[in-house]
């Protein structure tokens, strides 16, 4: 039984609602802007196509979880050379009860790009620190309280004897108490365990499994058609907010006949990834998410560990067939390991008549596949100083690498159709600014030519921020939100 509440209707053929302000995506964006407005005394109905689920449902990082709470069970994919797989969160709560809940501020230097090239008014570091900080008390973002997990220390580890810069992430968290030598055990705190809970108890109300399919403009109110369930639904609103991230977004907006700038520059962070198998145990059932990143290479590309379950480490290894059975062995001794590129492609989102899901292209340049071989190799090369014993990277047919001399295996660019690419970070289809040649929305979210119409969601970054990026969804939704209600 979920512990949020929901409009309960059993709605006939024909449906109708009518409210204020309907925010449609319940992730970080929406659901901040949700609360924002709701504690503001307007009205809101916030509108989400997934299952309305507490964060305990299923266990984190479970075969259960993808069912549950990612669009198609995690299986998208960018299409182009090669091919990008990328996940996306399908219920109330978006993105953040699924990801890894680390946390970056948006990095200053990129905030005077974006200011500069696509002229975005106050967007300084200056400007965003109070909703940072809001934001970052209102989640928890703190630091392990404790002993990382072996996993993480890994990246430490190896860092440290190559005099790499290396760091413990903050994670949006509450932590129970624990030993010092001690892995701590936490909860995320998804936009389910706070924003939208202060959402709901400031009158806001909450529709799951709606899904809208167009926006219309009539007569100074957005008509919103859709289905609830099965069942067909319209509602009408005077403000609409699409909150429904960088894929889902536009593709909503270009369905409704609204494109300008709509779709036609996503960026990603291109990831590859190495299964890194060790002689001592470093994996455990319940040891979630490590905590450590490398950036000595940042912005142009960055090292990390990810999400190491045994489904995980499973899915990973089918670049490798003949290894699968390793996984069931020796899970314990393996952790996913990620080197992460900024990246200078870009990729476009169209919708195809007929069918539910839009069409998404990526385009990688030469230079992002060399600056993935790159990053490939040096994570490698941290790998062994850490002690690995196996790498397996997520190349197809590639033979694993046993020693550090087989780093000259790696292909100066990364082969096109061998090489397997994953990212968890999508943005920028719909980039903010009041340069007309490239932004989709001005500085505060408001689509460009129409009224009472606004996006605040990951389509909203400029260009690909080189961390990842719920910090910085957070704080530029509350900024833009509160410009809305005339508070900054």
């Amino acid at each position: 039984m979920s512990n949020l509440s929901e409009i309960n209707l059993i709605f006939p053929v024909e449906s109708n609602l009518k409210t204020e302000i309907a925010v449609i995506g319940s992730g970080p964006g929406g659901a901040i802007t949700a609360c924002l407005l709701a504690e503001a005394g307007r009205e809101v109905l916030l509108i989400e196509e997934g299952a309305n689920l507490p964060l305990e449902s299923c266990q984190p990082f479970s075969v259960e979880e993808m069912v549950q709470k990612y669009r198609n069970g995690g299986l998208n994919a960018a299409f182009g050379q090669p091919k990008i797989q990328y996940v996306e969160g399908r219920c109330v709560g978006g993105g953040s009860e699924i990801n890894s809940g680390l946390y970056h501020r948006t990095p200053p230097d990129l905030l005077e790009q974006w200011r500069t090239e696509f002229e975005v008014d106050t967007l300084t570091e200056h400007d965003l620190i109070p909703h940072f900080e809001a934001c970052e008390q209102a989640v928890n973002v703190c630091y392990l309280p404790g002993k990382a997990p072996t996993a993480s220390l890994k990246l430490q580890e190896g860092a440290t004897a190559l005099g790499w810069q290396s760091l413990q992430v903050p994670r949006w968290f509450c932590y129970q108490e624990t030993q010092e030598n001690t892995v701590p055990k936490g909860t995320r705190q998804s936009m389910t365990k706070t924003f939208i809970p202060r959402a709901l108890k400031a009158g806001c109300k909450l529709l799951a499994n709606t899904r809208i399919k167009t926006l219309k403009q009539t007569n100074q109110q957005w008509i919103l058609t859709g289905n609830y369930q099965r069942y067909p639904i319209q509602i009408q609103a005077e403000t609409v907010f699409v909150c429904c991230g960088a894929i889902q977004t536009p593709a909503l907006l270009r369905r409704s006949g609204i494109k300008n700038n709509i779709g036609n520059s996503l960026r990603m962070h291109p990831t590859v990834k190495i299964i890194a198998q060790f002689n001592e145990e470093i994996n455990a059932l319940d040891m979630g998410v490590p905590v450590h990143q490398v950036k000595e290479f940042a912005p142009q590309f960055s090292f990390g560990c990810s999400i190491s379950s045994p489904p995980y480490l499973s899915v990973a290894m089918t670049d490798h067939p003949q290894y699968t059975n390793i996984v069931e062995k020796y899970w314990q001794n393996m952790a996913i390991y990620y080197a992460m590129i900024t990246g200078e492609g870009s990729g476009t989102v169209r919708n195809i008549p007929f069918f539910h899901d839009p069409l998404v292209r990526y385009h990688l340049t030469s230079q992002d596949l060399k600056d993935l071989s790159e990053a490939l190799q040096k994570l490698a090369l941290l790998l062994f100083e850490a002690k690995a014993k196996v790498l397996y990277p997520s190349i197809s047919n590639h033979s694993p690498l046993t020693h550090p001399q087989d780093l000259t295996k790696i292909a100066e660019q990364l082969p096109v159709k061998q090489t397997n690419l994953m990212t968890v970070h999508v943005f920028s289809s719909c980039p903010m600014g009041e340069n007309l040649k490239k932004c989709a929305v001005n500085s505060f979210g408001k689509v460009h030519g129409f009224n009472n119409l606004y996006i605040a969601d990951a389509s909203l970054l400029c260009t690909a921020p080189g961390v990842n990026p719920q910090g910085s969804i957070m704080a530029i939704a509350r900024r833009n939100v509160l410009k809305f209600l005339n508070k900054i």
